[in-house]
């Protein structure tokens, strides 16, 4: 709500007042109220009409109150839209090495993305938030967790035998678990990466009720798949065989699982993840939706190679698989709206990191101009490698076509989610950026962001204000340190770490300071200076 208020019901003053009204049907009678004051929370302090505010020193004549209870009432039909009228329901909608500049909104010229345009256009565009690191399970680590890349449990792919990759660590709370302890229903649907259902890391362990997708990323990243997991159980996709097409598109499953999921529980306080699994490459698509793209651009067949697929046509494949997962997008924001529910919503679309390196699988971000001209890609520390699109959708809350450059990563996504449920984590590395969503002053900033990442020859970043200093080749004997100036230089063009020494010292302490080693993922170049 905007400049803050305190939140009062219109309800018996025996009844229970908290931010979730007990009626899913708002009215006058029962309807929250907004009282302003610069000084209350987004929830404001709830309080009923038969209680008495703290600093009533005098009970006000029996007139005066009855007075000044029909002005809030009436107050309410103006006000009741901007807070919960209903059960709330949260939606986190992630893509996979979806690039900055992959959607309308973010000046993508080729790839149609009407749904989350009109989100965008209905609520606010961040233009700096980053990942938590520049590949996949590292960054769902720190999504899920709201820890940066130097505190998270997982900093790196790694794959297990005979199927999955390294399991969250048991004991860390998850956005699941923070949900589930405030009585939200929770699910997720797609890719997973942090476990199996065979070990600790299983989401059905780690805040879950409910679980359609892949624990395994390798079994994911085939779009045609033979199964699919349904909590634990290995589910058969009728018409698929692990070929280049099938009946049954994976995506399209996650898709009316999650549907289905919101209306089977359209009267619950709700929290849906979707980690989808495109534009990740293989390239692969429903005929319908590559159809569209067929003849509008030249569009050289893939040959395959390196384990990949080839395709005939792989921009149009690659530009269906990102106008697919808008039409997710869309359609989970019209059901919402459909039920009644988009005042009581929250959905976020955003990606793990950067996209796919150019060629690999037949992907082409030279051509789609994926990064909107940030350096780096999918694997790297550099802007193009982990700045990502993420627009908020909240009708009543956000302003619509509301822009933010707030600098921003995913453990302040945590914190702001974890806000949102009322439901404070214990420790986070993140910054709740709920007052930005909702217009209020006082944002707290970080003082830095940091990154680390053993993969690709060993990388590490650090964020402080404009300055960016970005270590690579740390596993190599000639390690490379550079310093920008993102303020001026967003392309990180203008290496300045020769001329500011003592700039590149400052954040070099930083960086020792911001960390702490990991056993699972030992970092030498790093661990041996902390």
């Amino acid at each position: 709500m905007r400049g803050g208020g305190t939140l009062l019901s219109c309800r018996n003053g025996n009844d229970f007042c908290g931010p979730y009204p007990a009626s899913s049907e708002p009215s006058v009678r029962h309807a929250p109220v907004v009282m302003f004051s610069r000084s209350t929370s987004f929830y404001g302090k709830s309080m009923c009409m038969g209680c008495q505010p703290t600093h009533w020193h005098h009970r006000p004549p029996r007139e005066d109150i009855s007075m000044r209870l029909s002005i809030v009432c009436v107050l309410a039909m103006a006000y009741a839209t901007t807070i919960w009228a209903g059960p709330p329901v949260v939606v986190l909608i992630v893509g996979d090495d979806l690039g900055y500049a992959e959607l309308g909104c973010y000046g993508q010229a080729i790839i149609k993305t009407p749904g989350i345009d009109r989100m965008a256009r209905e609520g606010m565009r961040f233009t700096a938030y980053r990942s938590g690191a520049p590949v996949c399970a590292p960054s769902r680590c720190c999504l899920l967790t709201g820890k940066h890349s130097g505190h998270t449990a997982i900093r790196d792919n790694r794959e297990q035998k005979p199927h999955g990759q390294e399991p969250l660590t048991a004991g860390i709370p998850t956005l699941g678990n923070l949900f589930q302890s405030k009585g939200f229903a929770t699910a997720a649907a797609g890719k997973w990466g942090l476990g199996t259902h065979e070990d600790g890391g299983d989401p059905l362990k780690r805040g879950f009720d409910h679980f359609v997708g892949y624990y395994c990323q390798r079994h994911a990243h085939n779009h045609f798949p033979s199964f699919i997991y349904n909590d634990g159980a290995k589910v058969p996709q009728a018409g698929n065989t692990d070929s280049d097409t099938g009946a049954t598109w994976s995506q399209d499953v996650f898709e009316k699982q999650a549907l289905d999921w919101l209306d089977l529980n359209k009267d619950k306080p709700l929290f849906l993840f979707l980690p989808v699994i495109v534009p990740h490459v293989a390239l692969q698509a429903p005929e319908d939706a590559i159809a569209p793209y067929l003849g509008q651009f030249d569009d050289p067949p893939y040959l395959g190679g390196k384990g990949y697929r080839k395709h005939a046509h792989p921009r149009a494949a690659y530009a269906a698989m990102v106008s697919r997962m808008d039409r997710m997008a869309e359609r989970i924001v019209e059901r919402l709206r459909q039920q009644g529910r988009e005042r009581d919503a929250w959905v976020a679309v955003t990606s793990d990191n950067g996209p796919t390196h150019g060629g690999v699988g037949g992907s082409d971000s030279t051509f789609f101009k994926s990064t909107g001209g940030l350096r780096g890609l999918k694997g790297s520390v550099y802007e193009g490698g982990i700045r990502v699109p993420l627009v908020v959708w909240a009708p009543g809350r956000v302003a619509p076509g509301s822009t933010s450059a707030l600098d921003c990563y995913a453990p302040d996504l945590f914190a702001t989610l974890a806000e949102i449920a009322q439901s404070p984590p214990k420790a986070t590395d993140g910054i709740s950026f709920l007052p930005t969503l909702i217009g209020n002053d006082g944002q707290k900033k970080h003082e830095y962001m940091y990154w680390e990442f053993p993969g690709y020859g060993g990388q590490q970043a650090v964020l402080a204000g404009n300055l960016k200093l970005v270590r690579t080749q740390l596993n190599s004997k000639k390690p490379k340190t550079e310093l920008f100036d993102l303020a001026t230089d967003r392309q990180e063009l203008a290496d300045l770490a020769a001329t500011q020494p003592a700039d590149v010292e400052k954040l070099l302490k930083i960086s020792r300071a911001a960390r702490i080693p990991s056993k699972l993922f030992p970092f030498p170049a790093l661990d041996e200076k902390n």
